[in-house]
């Protein structure tokens, strides 16, 4: 029975930061009880169409800020994934979490729900940074939210921290780090800080009203925080990803190893059956779409066959965007995501998928890059050089 992941897209925050580009909405919360009936639905068509099929191994809620959430709306979503789709017992369960938005007795009742990790959005234990970054927390709220988590009974923790920020030293960089590793969280996840267009902080870098961050200064902070964590035990298994005691995030890897995968909600993608596409993006639209097609409803308890195409695809889900994944791009995919496992590509795993030799397809491109010391070969595999986790991009675009 093949592996599949599933996405559950939670849209809604109380306050979008202004670095934020995901498809994520604040002051609608009013929308949830609706969404979630669109949501189960979308669900259970997928269900009835693909879901014996497949064993499902990790199910991830996204945001958006998952934790606005009931205890009890979390349990109801997790109940309509098990009766559609064939659910692993030891399935990774994740959902994402803002520090000021839980407390022990809630989190207790996402264990109970069957949530087995929690992904903590900190970002910063800087205060200045974190009104800044305009989170709505302190890294007091941090700590608590984490110290509560742990008391409830969550053995898998993992915090997400932001680096790079424009004006950042290192020093406030590095005390977070320290504040962090104090904690003793089971993974981190450190993203460096870009202005995208279309956030605040886009309008405002466009407009000259604030810098870029420097890219010199956030490669410095990088391999600070690459050398303290190793010393601490950590092990770096993606670019941007450490894990302590082997809780590597099992979903993320998911992608990152080119495998199947199903996003609900407006805005989620999905990778599958060959095809790549994703959901309209209007939480509004969204749920006027799953409401007023029934007749997809009826096809689905009636058991209709699915069609392995588009039109089968377009029948389950309120789709945006669509493309058809040939195996060129697909090769190619597989190398630029497995190239951010620090462990890289493996050379039997490439050959067994595409009956080609990784050599055959991308020989020129690899010497090429061995050349400028961005890749190297070693353990049957291929994989990024230290040097290749500073310059990814460098060795990516090679491969597209």
């Amino acid at each position: 029975m093949e592996p599949l992941s599933l996405y559950l897209h939670i849209p809604f925050c109380t306050v979008k930061c202004p670095y934020c580009d995901f498809n994520t909405y604040s002051r609608i919360e009013g929308l949830i009880p609706a969404y979630l009936d669109a949501f189960q639905r979308e669900i259970r068509r997928w269900g009835s169409e693909v879901g014996r099929g497949y064993q499902v191994q990790t199910i991830f809620f996204g945001g958006g800020t998952p934790s606005l959430l009931t205890e009890e709306q979390v349990c109801s979503l997790l109940e309509t994934c098990h009766k559609s789709f064939l659910v692993a017992e030891d399935t990774e369960i994740s959902l994402e979490a803002n520090p000021e938005t839980v407390t022990e007795d809630y989190m207790r009742g996402l264990l109970q729900a069957g949530v087995n990790r929690l992904s903590m959005g900190a970002q910063s234990f800087d205060e200045a940074e974190l009104k800044w970054l305009g989170r709505t927390h302190g890294s007091e709220t941090i700590i608590m939210a984490y110290e509560a988590a742990r008391a409830a009974g969550f053995e898998n923790i993992s915090l997400d921290l932001i680096y790079g920020l424009t004006g950042q030293s290192a020093s406030t960089w590095e005390r977070t780090l320290r504040r962090a590793i104090q904690l003793r969280p089971d993974h981190l996840s450190l993203y460096a800080l870009t202005i995208e267009e279309g956030t605040p902080f886009g309008r405002q870098a466009a407009r000259g009203q604030l810098k870029q961050p420097d890219p010199d200064a956030a490669a410095d902070m990088y391999l600070l925080a690459a050398e303290a964590l190793e010393a601490e035990g950590y092990t770096h298994y993606e670019i941007s990803n450490w894990e302590f005691g082997g809780h590597a995030c099992r979903h993320n890897t998911t992608y990152w190893e080119d495998r199947q995968y199903l996003g609900f909600g407006p805005g989620a993608h999905s990778y599958f059956g060959g095809y790549r596409f994703s959901d309209i993006r209007s939480p509004r639209k969204y749920i006027e779409r799953l409401d007023h097609s029934t007749g997809a409803d009826r096809d689905a308890e009636q058991g209709t066959p699915g069609l392995s195409n588009e039109e089968s695809i377009r029948r389950l889900s309120p789709i945006d965007m669509m493309e058809h994944i040939d195996r060129d791009m697909e090769m190619s995919e597989t190398m630029v995501l497995g190239l951010r496992l620090v462990k890289g590509v493996s050379k039997e795993r490439f050959k067994t998928r595409f009956g080609a030799a990784i050599e055959e397809i991308y020989g020129d491109v690899i010497e090429e890059l061995k050349s400028l010391a961005l890749l190297e070969e070693a353990e049957g595999h291929v994989r990024l050089t230290p040097r290749g986790w500073l310059l990814s991009n460098e060795a990516f675009v090679r491969f597209l």
